[in-house]
């Protein structure tokens, strides 16, 4: 059965758009919101429309969807006539699901996102997503490193949407921060209201948009990053010295990048830690 997109008497015929709703639905599955799995369901129309537009669903399209939830935003991916891949943990929402997304020609797959083999997608898959907040980070990393996607448009808290584009020297920057900058870049599209969520987060949210080059940056390069920028308040030689790097390498190495002893890593560019990494023999030990 496919849901409209106007209210109606019918429980199951009304749009997904509001508490009442949602309140409806999961009563009936006798259904609860779980914290742990990070479950605020998106209900602003608006919002919905908006994100698929931004992540480009379109006709023919491969989108992959993390979290469906209560399928509100899948059936707006499908509606658009997108060929829509969703990956659901929380096995309760089967009955939910078979429900809002009867007949919609929707891929779902159960199982943990974490799991999932995104190397498997069909190349330029877009990600299109209400993500987990507890797991977003770990999502991100992911789909960079997949190599079959070339953008993901997702609600994140808006704390880490501000990491996601953050440059060197601004609050926020670290090492998820030069991870999007050496797969591509990110954008924040808007920011949305608690409101538009049931049940209300304690935090806002925010539309990011990040495009994938699909250029894999050098794994050595990458945990360099990891290892530099691991203690945010330890300066950039010491970071790199609980990594196992010589001191008395570390110090060439900064000065032959035009780095001084106190620089935090946060603060240089990327090219300047390319350079740097570039300078300094192998750590003699591996860090723990």
């Amino acid at each position: 059965m496919t849901l409209p997109d106007t209210d109606s008497d019918t429980p199951t015929a009304a749009p997904l758009y509001s508490p009442r709703t949602v309140r409806e639905l999961l009563a009936r599955y006798d259904l609860k919101p779980t914290k742990s799995l990070g479950q605020n369901f998106l209900i602003d129309g608006n919002i919905l429309r908006l994100i698929a537009e931004a992540g480009g669903a379109a006709q023919g399209v491969n989108v992959l969807e993390v979290g469906p939830g209560l399928g509100v935003l899948t059936r707006e991916l499908a509606r658009r006539g997108a060929n829509v891949t969703t990956l659901e943990k929380d096995e309760r929402l089967r009955p939910v699901l078979q429900e809002t997304l009867s007949d919609s020609g929707v891929n779902i797959i159960w199982g943990d996102a974490l799991e999932f083999d995104y190397a498997a997608l069909p190349p330029g898959t877009r990600v299109i997503a209400n993500l987990p907040y507890y797991i977003s980070t770990a999502l991100l990393t992911r789909f960079m490193r997949s190599g079959r996607i070339v953008s993901a448009t997702v609600l994140v808290q808006r704390e880490v949407a501000e990491r996601l584009g953050a440059q060197p020297g601004q609050d926020g920057y670290g090492y998820l921060s030069a991870l999007i900058a050496l797969h591509g870049s990110a954008k924040i599209v808007r920011d949305v209201p608690k409101g538009a969520f049931f049940p209300a987060p304690d935090v806002t949210s925010s539309i990011v948009r990040l495009e994938f080059s699909g250029q894999q940056p050098d794994s050595g390069f990458v945990r360099f990053l990891e290892v530099s920028l691991h203690h945010r308040r330890k300066t950039l030689r010491n970071n790199l010295r609980l990594a196992g790097y010589q001191a008395a390498d570390i110090d060439t190495a900064l000065l032959g990048a035009g780095l001084g002893e106190s620089v935090r890593a946060e603060d240089v560019p990327l090219a300047q830690m390319a350079q740097l990494h570039a300078g300094l023999p192998a750590p003699s030990a591996q860090p723990g």
